[in-house]
């Protein structure tokens, strides 16, 4: 099975994202593979920057793509990479950490819980708190996440 980040169904749901035909190959892909998830977690938070957030569930569904609860046993492996990376926030700026949101450490925390590949178009990330966790990213994955305005 393969885990989508987010980023992969918001991606292929949005038709002028330069990431879209990467998005919806690796759905495409994953499903006719391995098979494809998203968690509870990429559900929330493709609703909120939906025009229909009651559909989505519903849409990507229909792409082949099931969508799974977190597992308990993820939630030391998120813990223990957030507080790795609020350490390296204060190191680097040395004031207090900005709070980044949970989401992208459950997502990861997930995937290397289950031993499954994840999907993302923010490799960067995943690969500094995740790293045994096998990665699928676009050619020329972009240096940063998502920005908060696009989930």
């Amino acid at each position: 099975m393969i885990l989508l980040d987010t980023n992969v169904p918001i991606y292929a749901f949005d038709s002028e994202s330069p990431f879209c035909r990467w998005a919806k190959d690796s759905i495409a892909d994953a499903v006719s593979g391995a098979g494809a998830a998203i968690s509870a977690v990429s559900l929330a938070e493709i609703c909120v920057g939906d025009q229909d957030p009651t559909t989505v569930a519903d849409r990507v569904r229909r792409w082949g793509v099931e969508i799974l609860d977190v597992p308990a046993a993820a939630a030391d492996v998120c813990a223990a990479a957030y507080r790795k990376y609020r350490k390296r926030r204060v190191a680097q700026s040395g004031a207090k950490a900005a709070a980044m949101p949970l989401p992208d450490f459950f997502i990861g925390a997930h995937a290397e819980v289950l031993k499954w590949e994840l999907a993302t178009a923010d490799g960067r990330r995943f690969r500094a708190y995740f790293p045994s966790v096998v990665l699928r990213t676009p050619p020329g994955e972009p240096p940063a996440p998502l920005s908060s305005d696009r989930r």
